[in-house]
């Protein structure tokens, strides 16, 4: 079993656009979507839920109308202002710290472990799907990230799939190091802007740090040839094989609009190197 995760250090650079392609065209494989806080692969994927879980993380604090003797003994120990002059608490400014319940002593205060979005386990017309919903606000989702590549990993075991397809979160922050930690191969989406080059140099230096092999694919790289060949010349001195590079084509547009994926509704240069690119990283 081979992991294989697509990221990029910016967003909009069509990351998710190269993953549902790659999950069209490979067989016997699960794709998990690790961009939790803005996931959106679904929608070129269209899964039938099959198992929805609770996610739970963090704790906030909740007191016991019937045992609080209003002592107010809580109140000052609490740095956020969380706890309020009626003693109730203030839900978001609650940092979970846990001191007012074990200052009061009446044991009137409890932590409650917080739901915090959701994750599901689907089917596909490509195979079966693993991803979540981060809620509104809400933190860690580097944990989550984590959890949906566990249960991937172990359904892959379970059905001896030869890959997991993960479309990976942008930047470089905590859910793009849960999503890269123990993967295979990573394949960089950059697109020809003096910010996609400097991204894509950050998030190549993060998957450095971690011993990960990477590639990388210049997408709309006619839009600015050359800025294009900055990072080709970028990965020639870094030793980093470019794939693919992909052109601008309205088509692409239209295949999102329709909830497909490129190389499933469109003939042209575009979905052929999208093949190529794959053929490459099966190599």
């Amino acid at each position: 079993m081979k992991q294989i995760v697509v990221i990029s250090g910016k967003g909009g650079t069509g990351k998710t656009v190269l993953s549902g392609s790659l999950a069209a065209l490979a067989n016997n494989k699960i794709m998990v979507d690790c961009d939790v806080d803005a996931a959106d692969l679904h929608l070129l994927l269209h899964p039938k839920v099959k198992e929805r879980h609770e996610f739970k993380s963090g704790q906030t604090a909740l007191i016991d109308r019937k045992l609080c003797k209003r002592c107010g003994k809580c109140i000052p120990v609490c740095r956020f202002g969380a706890i309020k002059d009626d003693f109730t608490i203030e839900r978001f400014s609650c940092e979970g710290c846990g001191l007012c319940s074990l200052i009061c002593p009446h044991k009137a205060i409890r932590m409650e472990e917080d739901v915090a979005g959701e994750w599901f386990v689907s089917d596909t017309q490509y195979g079966p799907f693993v991803h979540a919903k981060l809620g509104i606000a809400e933190e860690n989702s580097g944990k989550l990230v984590a959890k949906i590549r566990q249960i991937a990993k172990e359904i892959a075991e379970k059905k001896a799939l030869d890959y997991v397809i993960i479309d990976g979160p942008p930047g470089i922050g905590c859910p793009v190091i849960a999503s890269l930690s123990g993967v295979d191969c990573a394949l960089i989406v950059t697109e020809p802007t003096l910010s996609g080059l400097h991204d894509a140099q950050r998030v190549r230096e993060v998957a450095k740090h971690f011993n990960i092999s990477v590639n990388l694919v210049v997408n709309k790289y006619d839009l600015n040839l050359g800025i294009a060949e900055k990072i080709e010349a970028f990965c020639r001195e870094q030793g980093i094989p470019v794939l693919g590079r992909i052109a601008f084509d309205k088509k692409i547009v239209e295949a999102l609009v329709k909830g497909k994926t490129v190389v499933e509704h469109i003939s042209s240069p575009v979905a052929e190197e999208i093949k190529n690119i794959w053929e490459q990283l099966k190599s």
